[in-house]
């Protein structure tokens, strides 16, 4: 009963660290074998010295990440692109989104209202996402992962809540996957046209969205001219990763 209390808290400890630090180190309670004597344990040392390591023993080789690098978020997009897309922006070299780390992920907006005075206004928004992933043994490798997340962010933009007339179709020329959801949206009691862009290359997501209103009896923006924007944006910041890796 005296070994009850130390036997416990071995057993959560070695529940709270990683399989293979189990498999070393947690495989049984030495010194639990009562008057067996110093000889049983040098017997099970020599046994695991010469047996053959099992499956779950042997480490997972994946594949090294493709990408190392992010390119910075407000550059991935050209100046004459922005200017194109989004007239009037407030803030032309845009504005960084928060990152505790750069080196996996970054981000940037530009947001603008473009005043034709008595013809209405034209509001635009653009922003750009990069995820980049590691490979790592027991998640796998950086390319595997970021499909993965592909698939996930796909679906959250495919359930945006109040979305209209929603629709997804390959984005061709953009990364080694990539998808455009175009939808329209009321906000502000306006209608907003959005376009995003979930694209692939090697193991960095690209996550690109574009959305335009007209304002004070300007005409809403076309789809067509939104997912045009949207794809060369998309296409800009796939060639900014690779250009960031060279």
């Amino acid at each position: 009963m005296q070994r009850t209390a130390p036997r416990l808290t071995r057993i959560l400890a070695c529940a709270a660290v990683p399989v293979m630090l189990v498999v070393a180190g947690c495989s049984s309670d030495s010194g639990d074998s009562g008057g067996a004597g110093s000889t049983g344990s040098k017997d099970k040392g020599a046994a695991s010295a010469t047996a053959t390591p099992t499956p779950s023993q042997t480490t997972k080789t994946v594949e090294p990440a493709k990408f190392t690098e992010l390119p910075q978020a407000c550059k991935a997009i050209t100046a004459k692109t922005v200017a194109a897309l989004v007239p009037k922006a407030k803030t032309k070299g845009g504005t960084p989104a928060p990152s505790s780390d750069l080196t996996s992920r970054s981000g940037c907006s530009w947001n603008g209202l473009d005043d034709k005075g008595v013809k209405g206004s034209q509001y635009r928004w653009l922003d750009v996402s990069f995820y980049r992933y590691e490979s790592d043994a027991s998640l796998g490798s950086g390319q595997e992962r970021a499909q993965e997340n592909f698939t996930k962010e796909l679906g959250k933009v495919q359930r945006t809540e109040g979305a209209k007339k929603l629709r997804t179709a390959p984005a061709p020329g953009v990364g080694e996957e990539a998808q455009a959801v175009t939808y329209q949206l009321r906000k502000t009691n306006e209608d907003f046209v959005y376009t995003s862009v979930v694209a692939r290359t090697g193991n960095v997501l690209v996550l690109l969205s574009y959305n335009g209103a007209g304002y004070a009896g300007a005409a809403t923006p076309s789809e067509a001219s939104i997912i045009k924007g949207a794809t060369t944006a998309a296409k800009e910041a796939v060639a900014a990763v690779v250009a960031a890796n060279k």
